[in-house]
């Protein structure tokens, strides 16, 4: 029998083969748990061992703890990793791994099960002398909750006692709708954490959320590493994160870094954990939230220390006393990490799934990438959209940010839209640049997710791009630069679709591979002087054209009617509908409310015959673990549901039809039932 540690990796995704990293390189043999959804995932093919546990959502796999055992009985496991996300913050999994022999690479589940819960990890703190936000934890009914909220004071917190993450999390502003927030953070936070019981807390105006890294061992040794700056936010989740912060001095990181310390001491805490901060302009700080794992932005305070925390966790986990003391931990240079989703930052930042058409990561002195990510992989709806973390090291904070900026355009992705462009777009924001990003960043920068209209000029290169991929098939498959569509005294004309618009061009050819392209009334003379294909499976070409003496280097891929040019690291998705048949749409208004993606109806909050006016929200739908509203987009009578609550449905699927505003004694369709 093999003497060789064990460690199964409860998670998926980039973080196990973050963790599979270290793991292997400390002589672990690794298993790998995947669901059928994530049969062909890179983490499946990194590990030693790979065990199927079958179902595609979360509840049907991840989280289911019997099935994780059986897998760790299966592989001869002798220890279990639960990353971070799914299981990593349950305290009934951590108990049954140790029941069943398996040693918990992470703190006890006393600890998770104090720490876990916001009420209780509040009262605790604060008896350990570490400041709080006011605010009330207590009884659950609306009336005492409404009550509480008005003698705290707006703007107020709605936080799920049990969560983590920005789940069963609301910002009430005042009186108004603040019922149907409690209801919605009660049902979030139910289906995400298997708990209804919400906290209240008093909304701390332009403050910063900093965090603190903690580190305790089995000997009683208890250190902070430091802070990470995670202001910049959206939907109460993190976008970007940095260590140290800008808004920290010496002075400030000694005295928040005894708090945090202090609280996992008192509890009797081992492993690495996160102690969350809310930092006010004056430089008062209070405890936010106990994050009793490893955190997604935990290698921006790998990089600037030089420890690897996952191998701090395991050899903890042995037993082992921690490496360092506190005098000997000391930060150098500067790290930004910032977070790739598979979302479309102009709509709300609603999740997207698709198949990755092509993924290249970039490369370069000071940057490091944790995904699980090729070309081909399906992001599927069923988890979150999360792509992976792009993290660069400078010796100041200046050239972090200028390292990222490259890195994000060199970065090649081809598939789902993504919030690539958008992150670029806070990296050149001067108020980022300049330090000063608290909390309320991206509400005060909201010109950051507005709509943008395609340049004219990026239009007519797609058009020639379209053109050339379609005048040569046969060359266009072998990769040869010498693609023709001969001379012609006769415009072609193309219609495109972008972001639902639709745009009609010309274009004329030229001598000496020229074109002269019109895009609306504005007209543009490129020369096409080369393209290839690229060796890899994707299909991914690159074009070399000539604009105004400006040679400009261009990646393409075309899929069927679809062409995707990257550009900087943006994509741009032209969809050639040219010779498409005219058809039949639901356009805004016409009263037909389908699922915005695959995901769970979560309530229906409208029944037959019901009148409903424009912006009245029908129903609530969970997918890739964020909760969207959907709303009525005219006024009228509910005439049919689609589904109810609780189903799994489809992208697509009719939800709710409304029909306009009927008379009185209008007859309800004898269909109009779910």
């Amino acid at each position: 029998m093999s003497t060789t540690e064990t460690l199964l990796i409860a998670n998926r995704g980039e973080i196990a083969l973050r963790i599979m990293r270290t793991a292997q390189a400390e002589g672990y043999r690794t298993v790998a748990i995947y669901s059928d959804a994530d049969r062909d995932a890179l983490h499946v093919q990194a590990a030693d061992i790979a065990v199927a546990i079958g179902g595609q959502t979360s509840a049907e796999s991840y989280l289911d703890i019997q099935k994780i055992l059986d897998a760790a009985k299966k592989s001869g496991a002798t220890a279990v990793h639960p990353g971070y996300g799914f299981l990593a913050e349950n305290a009934e999994f951590a108990s049954a791994c140790e029941e069943n022999g398996l040693r918990f690479v992470g703190p006890s589940a006393h600890v998770i099960e104090l720490m876990g819960n916001k009420r209780k990890a509040k009262e605790f703190v604060a008896a350990a002398s570490v400041p709080c936000i006011p605010g009330f934890q207590g009884a659950q009914d609306d009336d005492t909750l409404i009550a509480e909220a008005r003698r705290i004071g707006f703007p107020l917190m709605i936080k799920a006692a049990a969560g983590g993450g920005g789940r069963g999390m609301r910002l009430a502003h005042g009186d108004v709708d603040l019922a149907s927030q409690l209801r919605a953070a009660r049902s979030e936070s139910m289906s995400a954490f298997g708990s209804d019981e919400l906290i209240l807390e008093k909304a701390l105006i332009n403050a910063r959320h900093i965090e603190i890294q903690v580190f305790a061992d089995s000997h009683g040794n208890c250190i902070h590493l430091g802070e990470r700056d995670c202001s910049v936010q959206r939907r109460h989740q993190k976008v970007v994160e940095e260590c140290p912060s800008p808004a920290v001095d010496a002075k400030l990181r000694e005295k928040m870094g005894q708090a945090a310390a202090t609280a996992a001491h008192a509890c009797g805490y081992q492993g690495a954990g996160t102690v969350e901060f809310l930092l006010c302009p004056n430089g008062e700080f209070y405890f936010l939230e106990m994050n009793t794992r490893l955190q997604v932005e935990h290698p921006v305070t790998e990089m600037v220390t030089g420890f690897d925390l996952v191998a701090w966790q395991l050899a903890v986990a042995r037993g082992e006393a921690l490496p360092v003391s506190q005098q000997q931990v000391t930060q150098q240079g500067h790290a930004i990490e910032v977070r790739l989703y598979a979302e479309d930052p102009e709509q709300q930042f609603l999740p997207q799934a698709g198949r990755v058409l092509h993924w290249m990561a970039p490369k370069g002195e000071g940057i490091r990438i944790d995904h699980a990510l090729k070309s081909g992989s399906e992001i599927t709806p069923f988890y979150d959209p999360m792509l992976g973390k792009l993290i660069a090291w400078g010796q100041d904070r200046e050239e972090a940010r200028r390292k990222l900026v490259r890195a994000l355009a060199q970065l090649e992705f081809i598939g789902p839209k993504n919030n690539i462009y958008f992150l670029q777009k806070i990296m050149a924001e001067p108020q980022f640049i300049a330090g000063d990003a608290d909390t309320s960043f991206l509400d005060q920068n909201s010109a950051l997710t507005s709509v943008e209209l395609v340049p004219a000029e990026i239009t007519a290169q797609a058009v020639l791009l379209n053109h050339l991929r379609q005048a040569n098939p046969e060359d266009q498959r072998s990769g040869r630069s010498d693609w023709r569509s001969g001379d012609n005294s006769v415009p072609i004309r193309y219609r495109l679709e972008i972001s639902g618009q639709t745009q009609n061009c010309e274009l004329l050819a030229l001598l000496n591979n020229s074109y002269q392209i019109s895009v609306g009334d504005q007209h543009f003379q490129i020369q096409w002087l080369n393209c290839t294909k690229s060796r890899e499976e994707s299909g991914l070409c690159s074009a070399e054209l000539l604009l105004d003496g400006v040679s400009l280097k261009r990646l393409f891929l075309a899929n069927r009617s679809n062409l995707y040019l990257l550009l900087d690291g943006k994509q741009f998705h032209f969809v050639d509908i040219t010779h498409a048949p005219a058809k039949t749409r639901l356009n805004q208004g016409n009263g037909c409310i389908t699922a915005p993606m695959d995901g769970c109806l979560v309530q229906v909050l409208v029944e037959p015959s019901q009148k409903v006016q424009r912006g009245d929200t029908i129903a609530l739908m969970e997918a890739m673990k964020m909760e969207h509203p959907l709303r009525a987009d005219r006024d009228g009578i509910v005439i049919k549901l689609g589904a109810s609550a609780g189903d799994q449905v489809r992208g697509g699927q009719l939800l709710v039809q409304i029909e306009g505003s009927l008379p009185e004694t209008a007859k309800i369709p004898s269909d109009a039932t779910s």
